[in-house]
């Protein structure tokens, strides 16, 4: 018998038939022997249409009855998937986040999950129960009901799995698992079966979907192994597990893409120390984050610096940077929202030479500029245009043979 943590997105829940879907699901994998937790999200749209009602009737507001209020979808999705697996003749426990309870710090919106108390779930589980519980929810230590921010069910779900020592964490979503690259570009692009938490923490960093990263980086420091599933398919998915438990691979895991990606370049900056950092500042106090950097070589005393920001925050930040530019008097600011990231992933990068090489020929070969450069240990990512983003990451996958 195994203990298993299955947590269900919003898409998975969206109707009441996919609500009687999980409720087959969970009582399927109930049947087979398994000790069961659910962690079910609110229905696909209804969180957003709790935060456009509080937007409407009080802008801007936030804090501690803001999230009392963007809470409520959760439990709606509790008790409809209690009430199916009950009409189907099992029996059910819901809980609450703060019903757990849950413990987390006082960061409205956004809080971290201090602690998770197993006893009620360990409890219920000896009783034959299924266990429902809201993901996305806690209580803080003031007892105030609290939000883990978007993806917070993730996080919720892999907590849960690892205070009840769960042999894995589903996680069910509109995906059925990590491919080698997007389908729909490459046809010949197929399913990975197994990763480590590092070659995903990249691969979600740069647009992967399937699991949130806090979830992940949970996950990582406390080894809980996630499977991730879709919630339309009984097909297996993509399991995420530690380096240790994979078979040795090729150099590269797969390739993914970001087009919601512009970039800034600032001409004529005064190459002398702190001007850079002026600007990079302004952008994260401004809560923007700023990824690829690249500084050309100076001439005449000046430096053109380049940076790439996602394309939600582009205004922000060019009026930020432009600001800057004219205190400072460089020539001239650049925006560009026409590029795309291409990443290339996998932990063979550690031992093999040459994978940059490989992945700049290939582009070069085929006509495709790279404007930024990127790397981690496991990890190559470049900037190109846009319009090239199909051919480049079919041709990629080609030359790594994935």
């Amino acid at each position: 018998m195994a203990l298993v943590v299955q947590k269900f997105g919003g898409t998975a829940a969206a109707t009441p038939d996919q609500t009687h879907t999980i409720a087959r699901r969970v009582i399927d994998s109930y049947n087979q022997g398994n000790d069961v937790v659910v962690v079910i999200s609110a229905r696909a749209g209804e969180t957003n249409r709790l935060v456009a009602m509080a937007e409407e009737m009080c802008p801007g507001q936030g804090g501690r009855d803001y999230d009392l209020l963007i809470s409520a979808g959760e439990q709606v999705s509790v008790g409809l998937l209690a009430l199916c697996i009950r009409s189907m003749g099992y029996k059910a426990r819901t809980y609450l986040g703060w019903q757990v309870p849950i413990i987390t710090n006082s960061e409205y919106s956004s809080a971290s999950i201090i602690r998770v108390d197993p006893d009620k779930m360990l409890a219920d589980l000896k009783t034959g129960a299924i266990v429902i519980v809201a993901g996305f929810q806690g209580i803080d230590q003031a007892g105030n009901i609290t939000t883990l921010g978007r993806g917070g069910g993730d996080t919720s779900a892999v907590a849960i799995a690892d205070v009840l020592a769960a042999d894995q964490c589903e996680l069910y979503s509109d995906v059925e698992g990590v491919f080698t690259a997007d389908p729909a570009i490459c046809s010949d692009a197929h399913k990975i079966i197994k990763v480590s938490y590092d070659e995903m923490l990249e691969l979600v960093g740069q647009g992967t979907r399937g699991v949130q990263i806090r979830a992940l980086e949970y996950a990582k420091k406390h080894n809980v192994k996630i499977h991730i599933r879709s919630g339309f398919s009984t097909a297996t998915g993509t399991l995420v597990t530690r380096e240790e438990e994979l078979m040795e691979g090729g150099v590269v895991t797969g390739i993914v893409y970001d087009k919601n990606q512009a970039k800034i370049a600032v001409i004529g900056l005064p190459d002398k120390p702190g001007v850079a950092a002026k600007i990079l500042t302004a952008l994260a106090d401004a809560d923007i984050s700023v990824d690829m950097i690249v500084q050309n070589a100076s001439q005449d005393g000046l430096a053109d610096v380049t940076f790439s920001v996602s394309k939600d925050d582009l205004a922000k930040a060019d009026e930020i940077t432009r600001s800057i530019a004219n205190e400072v008097q460089a020539k001239a600011v650049i925006a560009d929202s026409k590029i795309c990231k291409l990443s290339i992933v996998g932990l063979g990068m550690r031992n093999h030479a040459g994978v940059a090489a490989r992945m700049f020929t290939a582009l070069a070969y085929n006509n495709i500029n790279i404007q930024m450069i990127s790397t981690s240990e496991i990890k190559v990512a470049v900037a190109i245009e846009e319009k090239y983003t199909e051919l480049a990451v079919r041709l990629l996958h080609e030359t790594f043979g994935l």
